[in-house]
């Protein structure tokens, strides 16, 4: 089977039975993301907990290369390529963090009272691993394509703008 880019929703009843889901979920093959959301009985709905597989990589790593680069003006531009390469890779980890959180709003919906969701983008080349942590945890699964995921937060996000615009016009 070929590898596939998909988002796998974990949905659960009780609210109660997320957590060790969540945790087993951060060791799946393929993982990139992974969110838990809790809805109260009345409604409330609540992010519980994240995880991104290679947090702070690219802050680092970006500053590291500004420090290299900065090497050719001694050790002022060394402090000055790592502040400026760190903040730039922070940068693209705050861009990518904002994207994570309107997949949420877009998945919040599918959050039922007094459950809970786990959401897991991940690479998967067999849908075993997850189904498998799914059946052990009395989780139901839905699959969806990242891609087209993506689309459907995208559209959420040019539907707000919209809507937006069109209130400070008026």
């Amino acid at each position: 089977m070929s590898e596939q880019h998909n988002v796998v929703l974990l949905t659960f009843p009780d609210a109660t039975a997320w957590r060790p889901a969540f945790e087993a979920a951060q060791h799946l093959p393929g993982l990139r993301y992974a969110a838990a959301m809790e809805r109260s009985a009345d409604g409330l709905l609540e992010i519980k907990d994240t995880f991104t597989r290679g947090a702070g990589v690219a802050t680092v790593g970006s500053g590291v290369l500004g420090g290299l680069v900065g090497l050719l003006g001694g050790p002022v531009g060394v402090l000055l390529g790592f502040a400026a390469g760190a903040a730039i890779g922070n940068a693209a980890e705050e861009h990518a963090a904002s994207e994570g959180g309107a997949a949420l709003i877009v998945l919040s919906p599918r959050v039922p009272d007094g459950g809970a969701l786990v959401a897991v983008e991940l690479r998967e080349s067999s849908p075993g691993p997850a189904d498998g942590l799914a059946a052990e945890h009395g989780a139901t699964v839905e699959r969806i394509d990242a891609h087209a995921f993506t689309e459907q937060v995208r559209a959420a996000e040019k539907k707000a703008e919209e809507d937006r615009a069109a209130d400070e016009e008026s």
